[in-house]
């Protein structure tokens, strides 16, 4: 069994971690700075569009998309360390290489179900970081974890579908930069068949009939830097039948489409995060004291920081075998695999943030360390695309078939 990185797995590798060192690292607090100037929260700081510039010029762009028409097409295991190092810096780093979501589950839907004229008009301006977009399927009135619940009308008038219904925490939205929600709605309500009552479509933001009404918290976060997680009104919004995606009871198994790599890619990222709080930790033991003695001198920091290097190489060897799984099998038989990381990587993470925190003591809460940030982000993902419990469901339910 080989565990090294092919030959341009390492290059892109040597490439980001410098590019992480001396632009993205630097660009934090510049970053912070800036926002404190600009007109709205919302806006993007200077220094990001910087970032842009540069990662592409060093050819550090879409590194997400296998398509090698409109991405870097490296496969899953190629991106998966990659995606890991930009983790360290989630507030930056996947803006600053086009790799944030939901711009690229957006674009993979984009690439794999639009049309010529869908691709023309939304997805190369999504893969040249023209523009950004949304994703909008959760419901405030609903169990989203059960997308079949949602009620969202989308009903056919003539040329035109119109659209009704409320959505929220979606991700992106009050960036002014947000030009096209993808919305998921029920276009055959009555069908029999569940997963063939939704479709999807592509609403322009500027569409009348569409209000970005409010900027949900996170934990008390506003989540600037991914454009907020708001909550949007379509009331009766007319778009054209054009601007449907794939075919009329599609959606349902276009979001299982463009779910499976989105959780992969939290998974890489997270592990990224991990290594940002070990790392914080080992600083923060090594210059603090008490008692008489460094932090680092302490036996419990000792199991804080074995703990997590243990629990962070038992998530990379499993996110990497799931990658490799994606490549050689496809999402559907790398299912089991996906689920497996999509339970234990949110959980373990958050665990050892938590420890993280606790071993800055007040500056862990703070807004002078990035650990509580990083914390709320990951604790959602024990939610985002697909509660643990949903996963876990399902996982125990493909196992027990094997003894039915």
């Amino acid at each position: 069994m080989d565990f090294a990185f092919d030959a341009r797995t390492e290059e892109l590798r040597g490439k980001l971690l410098a590019f992480m060192d001396e632009y993205v690292h630097p660009a934090e607090a510049v970053a912070h700075e800036q926002r404190q100037r600009l007109a709205s929260p919302w806006e993007t700081p200077a220094v990001v569009e910087e970032l842009k510039a540069e990662a592409k010029r060093q050819g550090l762009w879409n590194l997400f998309l296998p398509d090698a028409e409109h991405g870097a097409g490296l496969t899953n295991l190629q991106y998966a360390p990659l995606a890991e190092i930009t983790g360290r810096s989630p507030q930056l780093a996947p803006t600053a290489t086009n790799c944030a979501a939901p711009d690229t589950g957006n674009m993979e839907v984009l690439a794999q179900f639009g049309d010529e004229a869908q691709k023309k008009q939304w997805l190369q301006p999504l893969l040249a970081g023209e523009i950004r977009s949304a994703f909008a399927m959760t419901e405030p009135e609903v169990a989203s974890s059960d997308a079949t619940n949602i009620t969202t009308h989308i009903e056919r008038d003539g040329d035109e579908y119109v659209i009704t219904g409320r959505k929220w925490y979606i991700s992106g939205a009050m960036n002014p930069d947000c030009k096209v929600f993808i919305v998921m709605g029920k276009t055959d309500p009555d069908g029999p068949d569940i997963r063939r009552q939704q479709s999807m479509v592509l609403v322009p933001r500027d569409t009348p009939g569409v209000t970005v009404k409010r900027a949900m918290q996170v934990f008390g976060y506003e989540d600037h830097w991914h454009g907020g997680h708001a909550e949007v009104v379509f009331d009766h919004a007319r778009v054209p039948v054009s601007n449907l995606i794939g075919e009329e009871g599609g959606g349902f198994a276009i979001a299982q489409a463009r779910l499976g790599p989105g959780r992969i890619h939290h998974c890489m990222r997270l592990i990224g995060m991990a290594e940002r709080a070990i790392e914080l930790m080992c600083r923060r033991a090594v210059s603090r004291e008490a008692f008489g003695k460094p932090l680092a001198a302490q036996g419990v920091v000792h199991n804080w920081i074995a703990d997590a290097r243990v629990t962070v190489e038992q998530l990379r060897l499993l996110v990497l075998k799931t990658a490799w799984l994606m490549d050689t099998v496809g999402n559907r038989g790398a299912h089991t695999e996906i689920q497996a990381i999509k339970i234990a990587t949110p959980r373990a993470v958050v665990g050892i943030l938590d420890k993280a925190i606790q071993l800055h003591g007040a500056g862990g809460v703070s807004q002078d360390f990035p650990l509580a940030e990083l914390y709320a982000g990951a604790r959602t993902l024990m939610i985002a695309d697909g509660p643990d419990e949903v996963h876990q469901r399902s996982l125990a339910r493909r196992e027990l078939r094997k003894y039915a």
